[in-house]
């Protein structure tokens, strides 16, 4: 078992109006940092990623080099692709996890859509792939 956090009390964030950035790994979301990278010693990241107004997604070929990810839809929709599987539409209440390596991409999403990932590490490299 991994050794503990050296948090060893709970962490809170509350929602406030200048939460969410557009800093995260794409351009068309914003994401408001959860507190748990810090919590965990970077053993976990958890954000909610939000569409950003004005922006569309950007079809692109990636994958994670992580050893976890998953993402649940809080809101709205979100279409992704995953190589050998093909599109998988995913809508409030729908979870996926995405193995480790996978290549996959982002096709289309929802004005409103809102979804929390979780992953681990926290920090991760994501490498664009033809």
């Amino acid at each position: 078992m991994a050794s503990p956090a050296t948090v060893q009390h709970p962490t809170v964030r509350h929602l406030t109006p200048d939460a969410f950035a557009a800093d995260g790994l794409r351009r068309f979301f914003e994401y408001r940092d959860l507190g748990i990278g810090a919590a965990t010693d970077g053993r976990f990241h958890a954000h909610v990623i939000r569409a950003r107004e004005g922006y569309e997604a950007r079809p692109e070929w990636h994958f994670r080099e992580l050893d976890f990810q998953m993402v649940y839809v809080l809101k709205g929709w979100v279409r992704f692709e995953y190589e050998g599987t093909g599109e998988v539409l995913l809508e409030a209440g729908s979870c996926v996890y995405q193995p480790p390596g996978i290549r996959h991409r982002e096709l289309a999403h929802s004005a409103d859509v809102e979804m929390l990932e979780i992953t681990s590490p926290a920090e991760f490299a994501t490498k664009v792939v033809g």
